[in-house]
């Protein structure tokens, strides 16, 4: 039997760039990846080819990127003031993450700076890559009424699925030293306002920025 809405999916992934084969994330030596079906915790393209796979199959499932974390968007990329990124030591590659204009949490990388400017790329790490996942379905069952109402596996007050969002990896900076800060309201499309990015102290989650990771 097919897999279909409301149930719930685990999986081991191996994910590589479809390009060059680098390996960009993985979960094999990990707990499995659970998601609800048709809740879009992860990408479409993903979770549209894994509803054709049964518990024990394996699957390599390349992805387009228009099916993952979209095309490249050159107009994702903004020019901000650096006083907006007062108190943060900044360099080349470093990911911020922020509160988007509907409470999202986006990402940012930043491109370049100077002593007066910042420019800052939103689109997704992964944006314009055709992604392969080689794909192991651990056990699929249906999802609890608990865990249909919350749209997590686990029921209310969890987080299933890959805390990203829309992700089928949750592995998204390519960052060395693996820091993460804070930046201000924003997302694609959606220009900063006085919020700009956080200094690197602490925020609550439900204000302009979240607490620097």
């Amino acid at each position: 039997m097919s897999i279909s809405e409301n149930q719930v999916v685990s999986i081991h992934y191996e994910l590589k760039d479809v390009s060059n084969g680098e390996i960009l994330d993985t979960n094999l030596n990990a707990a499995p990846l659970s998601f609800i079906v048709g809740k879009g915790q992860i990408i479409p393209g993903l979770e549209e080819k894994i509803k054709g796979l049964k518990v024990g199959e394996n699957a390599d499932i390349t992805v387009k990127a228009e099916d993952a974390y979209g095309v490249y968007d050159d107009n994702a990329i903004q020019t901000l003031p650096k006083e907006q990124f007062a108190g943060l030591e900044l360099h080349v590659g470093m990911t911020l993450y922020g509160q988007g204009e509907h409470g999202e949490t986006v990402q940012v990388v930043v491109k370049s700076f100077n002593d007066e400017t910042v420019e800052i790329d939103f689109n997704h790490a992964l944006a314009g890559k055709d992604l392969l996942f080689a794909v192991s379905v651990v056990e699929v069952r249906d999802a609890t009424a608990d865990e249909i109402l919350s749209g997590y596996v686990g029921g209310m007050g969890s987080q299933g699925g890959c805390g990203c969002g829309s992700g089928g990896s949750c592995h998204t900076t390519d960052d060395d030293d693996d820091e993460h800060e804070c930046c201000g309201s924003g997302a694609p499309g959606h220009k900063h306002g006085e919020d700009g990015c956080c200094s690197g102290e602490s925020h609550s989650n439900g204000g302009g920025c979240c607490g620097s990771h």
